[in-house]
């Protein structure tokens, strides 16, 4: 995943193993007990919370505020109007004109960006200690004075709409996901785009945007976190000075849809000129770390690493190696969200190789997991690799931020982050295996399969599989 340094951003998904899998697997097995990114936390008088990393190898920091509200929280008809407000937040308050923010950053040495998902939205600077203040001064500024006429409301509608063609009409793959997403939650809002529906974006106004930022911008439903070289007795002050000085606000409960029972797989083909190379992939629903069955969710991440991560997983040796049927295959899950989660898969054939024949093949191998389980020899490795994978995200600043950002974002607590390694080391074969029988269920499930035309692509396009990761810059 990353974080452009032009503004704004908006990421669509976290990545193939999601970011608080992904940057949480810090600590080698001897570790296990000890905290990952020791954060000290404060509650300023009006609920904002505040987190702290101190990190003072260099004389920088990260500086970051997420609101707990993203585009799963939409009023129905008005898709995108998170993504929308996160553009719309740059356009200026009666101190900043708009598009000065990000100039602002960037004269002062920094780099800042902006990011929506389903579940939260997110800001951020990356910049000299000595500037942290400046950058406070100008976040909490626009967390309750931001400014919107249709002057700048309209034009940057437009905006969004090219970035929509740009990123999605005109990607076969992130078409292909949109669409698979859209199928596998039949009634919950996770299956709404992030960046939204043209049909609905195109209607987008600047009651619509005053309206969502007032309902849910608001300190006691935002969380600041930095990372850097700073104390806690440096940061408190400047937080109450800035953020603390700002009322609560009647912030609304999230109201979620539960997703009904399904009864019968889904299957989405999308056939386009424009694919390069063709590909299956498959979405099926999860546990995450919040909902029903969250005490498989660990066990989930192992499975994921042993069928799907990297060239020596199960996939990819059997497919790729063994068989010589496709050229890439793995599997992705995010465990990080409000609600339910999913577990993905994908591989691409290779030349000659149909679909079907894949197809075929990749479930072959899902029932041989789902009948016979993982091996002790597989566990141990895997679950080596997850506590070593990300050593080094100790010593990086935004790592930190991100991680805690994202799980206090979603509800997660700060022991649930520190006490992720221990999760990993607990987890036994028994249950890697039942997760396994769990999560494999084709009733709750849909598979995608992406393809050109007959005849072979029109224009070569590469397209790359379907994997969860779409972000919009």
């Amino acid at each position: 995943m990353t974080f452009p340094t032009r503004s704004p951003i908006s990421l669509f998904a976290r990545g193939p193993i999601g970011l608080l899998a992904a940057i949480l697997m810090i600590l080698s097995p001897h570790l296990a007990g000890a905290a990952v990114f020791s954060p000290q936390t404060m509650t300023l008088d009006n609920g904002m919370q505040v987190v702290l990393v101190e990190n003072h190898r260099a004389p920088v920091v990260t500086h970051m505020v997420w609101y707990k509200v993203g585009s799963a929280d939409e009023t129905e008809g008005v898709s995108g109007i998170a993504h929308f407000l996160e553009h719309l937040m740059f356009k200026g308050t009666k101190d900043i004109a708009p598009g000065d923010f990000s100039k602002i950053v960037a004269r002062n040495g920094g780099n800042d960006n902006a990011f929506t998902s389903w579940d939260y939205t997110g800001y951020f600077q990356n910049i000299a200690r000595d500037r942290l203040e400046m950058v406070m001064k100008m976040e909490a500024d626009r967390m309750q004075n931001l400014q919107l006429t249709d002057d700048v409301v309209l034009p940057e509608r437009d905006v969004i709409i090219e970035e929509r063609r740009s990123r999605i009409d005109n990607n076969p793959g992130a078409l292909l996901g949109e669409q698979m997403r859209a199928a596998l939650y039949m009634a919950h809002p996770y299956g709404r785009s992030i960046i939204g529906w043209l049909n609905e974006m195109e209607t987008l106004g600047t009651d619509d945007a005053l309206a969502f930022y007032h309902k849910w911008y608001a300190p006691n439903n935002a969380i600041l976190v930095v990372a850097g070289d700073i104390t806690m007795d440096q940061l408190k002050p400047l937080a109450e000075k800035y953020y603390g000085a700002i009322p609560a606000g009647d912030v609304a409960t999230r109201h979620r849809v539960k997703e009904p029972t399904q009864h019968a797989p889904r299957k989405v083909t999308l056939t386009d000129p424009r694919v390069g190379q063709a590909s299956m992939s498959r979405y099926y629903l999860a546990p995450s770390y919040n909902s029903e069955n969250a005490d498989q969710a660990a066990s989930l991440e192992v499975l994921s690493e042993i069928l799907g991560s990297g060239t020596t997983s199960r996939f990819f040796r059997s497919l790729v190696v063994d068989q010589s049927i496709a050229t890439s295959a793995g599997t992705f899950y995010d465990p990080v969200a409000v609600d339910l989660a999913s577990f993905g898969l994908y591989a691409v054939p290779r030349d000659g190789v149909e679909l079907a024949d894949l197809e075929k093949a990749v479930d072959a191998e899902i029932a041989k997991v789902a009948e016979n389980g993982v091996t002790e020899e597989e566990l141990a490795r895997a679950k080596q690799k997850l506590l070593d994978s990300a050593v080094f995200a100790r010593d990086s600043l935004s790592a930190a931020a991100r991680t805690l950002g994202e799980a206090l974002a979603v509800g997660l607590t700060v022991d649930q982050v520190e006490s992720w390694p221990d999760r990993i080391n607990a987890v036994t074969i028994e249950q890697v295996n039942a997760a396994a029988k769990s999560v494999f269920d084709d009733k709750r499930s849909v598979t995608g399969w992406l393809q050109p035309p007959e005849g072979g692509p029109v224009s070569g396009m590469p397209t790359a599989p379907v994997t969860g990761e779409q972000e919009v810059h």
